[in-house]
């Protein structure tokens, strides 16, 4: 009797501690991913002998990003910045192929939109039930400001 009782509470203990964990993501650039220091307006040319480069802001404009075939369809965004910062964010296509995936993405993709605008970058969180349309979503957001980087 102790045996099985011992062994019911280690089970229940190591599916608690199972449980608990968290997983791992992957580390996603974000929209600046290098410290930004000082710098100077104007397009003159300099001759500096330093070993690094002075990171670029981001520059403004509206970028689209990669279209994202997911389980349920595709899922592209497009941005638009200013200054440097996300200040909007547009979802061209989502899974809509019927009603569940329509209702899917009209809860998810305003949560999504909110917390990019938030996080100014594509280091959001996955809204529940989404899965598949939050990650189309992070990854088509991350093209569009690499797009935005490399302008």
């Amino acid at each position: 009797m102790r045996r099985m009782l011992l062994s019911v509470a280690a089970t229940a203990a190591g599916i608690c501690a199972l449980l608990a964990l968290k997983p791992h993501q992957p580390a996603v650039p974000s929209l600046s991913a290098a410290p930004t220091g000082p710098s100077s307006s104007g397009t003159g040319s300099g001759s500096g002998t330093g070993s690094g480069t002075t990171p670029r802001t981001p520059a403004s404009g509206t970028y689209t990003g990669d279209t994202i075939d997911t389980r349920y369809g595709p899922v592209q965004v497009q941005v638009t910045l200013s200054g440097g910062r996300l200040t909007g964010v547009t979802v061209l296509q989502v899974p809509s192929e019927n009603g569940r995936d329509r209702e899917i993405a009209g809860y998810a993709v305003p949560v999504l939109t909110s917390e990019a605008l938030t996080a100014q970058s594509a280091r959001i969180d996955t809204v529940s039930g989404a899965t598949y349309t939050s990650e189309g979503y992070m990854r088509s957001l991350q093209s569009a400001l690499d797009r935005a980087a490399s302008a």
